[in-house]
């Protein structure tokens, strides 16, 4: 758009050169990246064979330059070793971390959508009851929730039904 480009099904018929040339780039872009990655296995078989303490190191250290160069802000630095410690601790306390990297991840998004959700109906929650789309993921969000005491109580159930018929 800041090119003068209007993005759309129509841009195919209005700027086909430019289309095609960014297909095509792609496709020698990856084609590239394929035949570098398959010549440079036996390179990342030797970093594999390097001491985990000295990779880790290494790690930490660009970790911790990409943290910085994002906002070139020393507070992300250290909000990603808080979350690193937070990850060690979850781990060591077998508490599952995709749950906490997903909500990261998604939050903003989710966040937005229910604003988005909440302006369009004018501030009332009926919107996700009244919709069926939106009724059905919530129902399977509520079952998925409850899911360890369904399991218990068929479970229970079961069990009951064998002791009665035995």
């Amino acid at each position: 758009m800041m090119w003068g480009i209007r993005p759309g099904p129509l841009l195919f018929q209005t700027k086909p050169d430019l289309v095609w040339g960014l297909i095509s780039s792609k496709f020698i872009g990856n084609l590239i990246l394929l035949l570098m990655n398959i010549f440079l296995i036996p390179l990342f078989v030797m970093i594999l064979r390097v001491p985990y303490t000295i990779l880790m190191c290494f790690i930490v250290i660009f970790a911790s330059v990409g943290a910085y160069t994002v906002n070139n802000n020393l507070f992300d630095v250290w909000m990603m070793l808080g979350f690193g410690v937070l990850g060690y601790i979850m781990k060591k306390l077998n508490y599952p971390i995709v749950p906490l990297v997903l909500g990261l991840v998604l939050g903003n998004l989710a966040e937005n959508s229910l604003r988005q959700a909440l302006t369009i109906s004018g501030g009332s929650f009926s919107i996700f009851f009244t919709r069926p789309i939106s009724l059905f993921f919530i129902v399977v969000a509520f079952l998925a929730y409850l899911s360890p005491v369904i399991r218990l109580a068929f479970k229970g159930f079961l069990r009951g039904r064998v002791d009665v018929t035995s």
